[in-house]
């Protein structure tokens, strides 16, 4: 992961998020969970501030995969929500056939073709993430629910912007550039998206 210190990400301030979001209250593991990680499934805030910061850094990057109007654009819309394993594999069941939970499903919206108003939001999808899943797997990574969390969100939210990982090298280079996009966030380094 190369530094840049001549790249700042793309005029934040000038971004709106209108996120729909359904945070989880499952009060039984909510009360087995960090302070931040509580923060993350309960309060929309986190995300919109973290969406911001890293569609900033995707926008300031010509090399970074993003469709055209999310690079015009300053208004975007979309939905995440927690929820258990038991919602989660109904719609995996419903929308993919498979009959299973999953960590996190993405459902992309974006429609170039649509001509929007200046002041219109864009509709970039939905994101959905299971937190019993999230929690399994933080565990067996040996890293806290917080950066299990942040890091099946961002990709899902790759997905969103018509990010695939159809084989092996660009599962790897999706997977890299999510790293970017978390360290960015949590430490406000200057990254250089190439």
């Amino acid at each position: 992961m190369r530094i840049n210190m001549d790249l700042r990400p793309a005029k934040e301030s000038e971004l709106d998020i209108d996120l729909a979001f359904h945070g989880f209250s499952d009060a039984n593991l909510l009360d087995l969970l960090t302070f931040d990680a509580r923060n993350l499934l309960l309060h929309d805030e986190v995300w919109s501030k973290t969406f911001i910061k890293w569609l900033a850094l995707i926008r300031s990057s010509e090399k970074v995969i993003c469709p055209e109007i999310v690079k015009e654009r300053i208004k975007f819309s979309f939905g995440l929500q927690f929820t258990d394993d038991y919602t989660i594999s109904l719609i995996n069941k419903k929308w993919r056939h498979k009959e299973s939970p999953t960590d996190v499903l993405s459902f992309p919206a974006i429609d170039e073709s649509i001509c929007y108003a200046s002041n219109e939001y864009v509709e970039l999808g939905d994101i959905i993430v299971s937190v019993p899943t999230a929690f399994e797997q933080a565990k067996e990574h040996n890293h806290s629910l917080d950066r299990e969390l942040k890091w099946l969100v961002c990709h899902g939210f790759l997905h969103l912007l018509g990010w695939n990982h159809s084989n092996t090298k660009t599962l790897k280079k999706m997977l890299d550039f999510q790293d970017k996009l978390i360290l960015f966030e949590s430490d406000l380094r200057v990254i250089s998206c190439s």
